[in-house]
């Protein structure tokens, strides 16, 4: 019984993590329509386009660093090429340096550490409300959103394998090829699928009651013990892309 109310716990926790004003609605004429998929490379990139967001075309490889400590990321690009890419803009961009970490969840079991809301950067924003903001657009004054983008389970091992549509905007129940593995990297959300934007949360421990509800987008290769000892209200102190910048494509 325990086990079971700490997951109906900690799923309110992220889901928590993002304001519900503001987000964009669903219509017909959206390409995040309820159930839209991309069969092809082709479709990923006219979807990034005609929702002007950037996308990556491969891997990439971010270096955060926090307490002076440094923790790499491998950003995932293959299967999740629209919120690996709108990561790898916002970091090259400046976004999160500066930003809090103002959720740490370690007890009573291991769960994640969420950070990187852009208005954190702002010390005279009350504690109260971290966790509600979104990445602005400067040119549109308006908030970026990327579509909920989860690609089903595939064998990467059968010759010739094709890997299965990426399914945006729907939770879906079958198997994730990204799971809530220990030390993932996915995007925060609010109770709306396409309602993810600069958010993000490290995993401290496997989530696989998360699996396929949240879009998982690289993992930590280096300095897990970093993201272990974060404390809620420590800083992002700078956060660098420094190899694969070229697989960004906007």
């Amino acid at each position: 019984m325990r086990k079971i109310l700490f997951k109906i716990v900690v799923s309110l926790v992220i889901i928590a993590g993002i304001g519900l004003s503001g987000c964009q609605q669903l219509n017909a004429n959206n390409p995040q329509t309820e159930g839209a998929t991309a069969e092809t490379t082709d479709n990923t990139i006219r979807i990034a386009k005609e929702m002007k967001l950037p996308r990556l075309e491969g891997k990439a490889t971010v270096v955060m660093k926090v307490n002076g400590r440094s923790i790499t990321i491998e950003v995932d690009g293959y299967n999740a090429p629209i919120t690996a890419g709108n990561f790898v803009d916002l970091v090259q961009k400046g976004v999160y340096n500066g930003t809090v970490f103002h959720r740490v969840v370690k007890e009573p079991q291991p769960f994640v550490v969420q950070g990187g809301d852009p208005q954190s950067t702002n010390p005279n924003i009350p504690v109260s409300r971290l966790g509600t903001g979104s990445y602005i657009d400067p040119q549109t004054k308006q908030p970026r959103y990327i579509p909920l983008e989860i690609r089903p389970e595939y064998d990467e091992t059968e010759e010739g394998a094709t890997p299965p549509a990426i399914i945006y905007s729907r939770i879906i129940d079958e198997p994730p090829e990204l799971k809530h593995e220990y030390g993932v990297i996915a995007m925060a959300r609010s109770q709306m699928p396409d309602s993810a934007s600069a958010q993000f949360y490290f995993t401290l421990a496997p989530l696989p009651f998360l699996d396929g509800k949240y879009a998982v987008f690289g993992r930590v290769v280096d300095g897990m013990d970093v993201v272990e000892s974060i404390k809620q209200g420590d800083r992002i102190e700078s956060a660098e892309v420094i190899a694969g910048i070229e697989n960004l494509k906007r």
